[in-house]
């Protein structure tokens, strides 16, 4: 018992000590605390500036460096550059060729060369030499191509910028064009023609159906991928006969952003203008190009392909079709291309999973007015594609296979009240969200590089951002109504792909295209909502 109460007492002083020490720890913090408040300087609130600092400098912007310096060479090749802050550049050439001018060759010739891009040239033997080169300099290097314009751009460090431009004119005037290379290419084609009927996604098949059936058998209706049964025909002859023809100076720009205007243009001088194409012999000099100018004919018409579309993997969604249906709009140059861009944005669209607010287009007309109604459409958006001479409106929907009826007469519909009534609140959020996004784009150097190569390969300059936000701003209800009549007294275009058994009739989808005067309401019957 007495050895029990002598181990309490002894556990009981250890708590007390403890406790005592964690008294003097606290004394010990308080004053150490105190001496630091005494002995740091006071600093002012983060609302007041810091005393004893020189002003700060803001940078502003100045008007050279944003201004598109362009140059025409001997030759007729344009070089146009801008300058912009950073330690790299995107250079590039932009050429005045697509599928659009392949009325005279087998189509597919551009789809072979956007495989055949970045190969063994004259310079670099190989695709890997040509590829280091850019790596010295932190490059990376693409190529795609449009119905009406071929892009091979790179962007690398700018103190690499006489490497760059050896390598963009290497690839564009001095392939190689090796038999290898133009098998492997061969390969690639028909890998891809295979895996575009597996995927889900129909928008590039879709694509090349709507313009063919907007300009059937003519230049922008002409297909830009490769048709299967050409993908065997297409060789080395036929595709330099193509560049000799189309690569020429007069339908080029080279065009860089990041850069200074100078020491570029003597690179283009050099390597574009004093070193020759590969095509051109010394005979050449009296050659004179072969290439068609004929004019975009608008036709419209209907494109079918009754198939199976594949289904999503590892999703719930159902077997879908799809419908586009489209009209003639203006060319990038019209006057009235700026209301037709707001009349897209207003119309907007999307999947019916999209999430967001209203900078994500949830306010727009296709989700409101179709997308949030009617629960069996899958897909509803607007896309406008302009082009030097035309362009094409048009909106692309997706339903199960059963709902393709209503699924088209109601875009039909849709499509026609674009002549209707313009609220004030629409406009000014399409208008905004036009704005917003052209200022997003061009915060990125690739895309003020495109943007540069193809305002002045279709014009010969380049109008700043400034202007176009300007052009938005003047756009009014009035605007969206005429150029929306005027588009509806067309005849539309109409492309379908899946199972097209309910698809309706041509007729019938022009006639619900059109507005009966006396009430101004669409025609046609009214949708069952709740059909099986």
């Amino acid at each position: 018992m007495k050895v029990l109460f002598t181990r309490l007492f002894s556990v009981k002083n250890g708590l007390s000590n403890i406790k005592w020490s964690a008294r003097n720890f606290s004394k010990d913090c308080d004053k150490s605390t105190q001496t630091l408040k005494n002995n740091v300087t006071p600093l002012p609130p983060l609302s007041e500036p810091m005393p004893n600092l020189p002003p700060v400098t803001y940078s502003s912007a100045k008007a050279e460096d944003s201004y598109t310096e362009v140059t025409v060479l001997s030759n007729g090749l344009r070089v146009a550059s801008e300058k912009k802050f950073g330690q790299f550049c995107t250079a590039g050439v932009v050429i005045d060729s697509g599928p659009r001018y392949e009325v005279a060759y087998p189509s597919g010739i551009c789809h072979f060369l956007e495989k055949l891009s970045f190969g063994a040239t004259h310079k670099f033997p190989t695709r890997d030499v040509m590829l280091r080169e850019l790596e010295r300099h932190g490059g990376i290097c693409d190529c795609q191509g449009s119905r009406d314009t071929t892009v091979y751009a790179t962007s690398a460090d700018s103190r690499g910028l006489k490497a760059v431009t050896q390598v963009l004119a290497e690839v564009t005037l001095r392939p190689q064009l090796s038999t290898d290379e133009i098998e492997a290419a061969r390969q690639a084609v028909a890998f891809e023609l295979e895996t575009l009927s597996m995927r889900p996604e129909q928008e590039t098949i879709l694509m090349d159906m709507i313009h063919a059936a907007a300009y059937k058998e003519n230049t922008l209706g002409l297909p830009k991928i490769c048709p299967k049964e050409n993908v065997y025909k297409i060789d080395r002859g036929i595709i330099l006969n193509y560049l000799r023809n189309h690569y020429t100076p007069d339908r080029m720009v080279v065009a860089a952003v990041g850069v200074d205007h100078e020491p570029f243009v003597e690179y283009v001088q050099k390597y574009f203008v004093d070193m020759k194409p590969m095509w051109m012999s010394e005979n050449s000099n009296s050659f004179t190009p072969n290439v068609d100018k004929s004019i975009a004919q608008y036709t419209g018409g209907i494109e079918q392909d009754e198939c199976e579309v594949p289904l999503y993997p590892g999703s719930d969604l159902p077997e879908l079709s799809h419908v586009v249906i489209g009209i003639e709009s203006c060319s990038h140059s019209d006057p009235d291309f700026v209301a037709t861009c707001v009349l897209n944005m207003m119309m907007g669209g999307g999947g019916s999973f999209s999430a967001g607010g209203p900078g994500k287009g949830m306010y727009t007309r296709l989700y409101t007015n179709v997308l949030n109604r009617y629960h069996w459409m899958f897909n509803a958006t607007a896309y406008n594609h302009a082009y030097g001479d035309t362009g094409l409106f048009c909106v692309h929907s997706a339903s199960p296979p059963n709902r393709i009826y209503d699924t088209t007469l109601v875009i039909a519909r849709e499509l026609s009240n674009m002549a209707g009534k313009v609220g004030e609140s629409e406009l000014r959020r399409a208008k905004t969200q036009l704005q917003s996004m052209l200022l997003m784009n061009l915060e990125a150097r690739p895309v003020v590089f495109e943007d540069v190569g193809r305002q002045v390969l279709a014009t010969g300059k380049r109008k700043p951002p400034s202007y176009f936000i300007n052009e938005i701003e003047k756009i009014t209800a009035d605007d969206i109504v005429r150029i929306a009549k005027n588009m509806l007294n067309k005849r539309p275009a109409v492309a379908a792909r899946g199972k097209l058994t309910h698809l309706p009739t041509f007729e019938e989808i022009q006639a619900h295209m059109t507005l009966n005067k006396s009430d101004s309401s669409p025609q046609g019957r009214r949708l069952n909502l709740f059909r099986a």
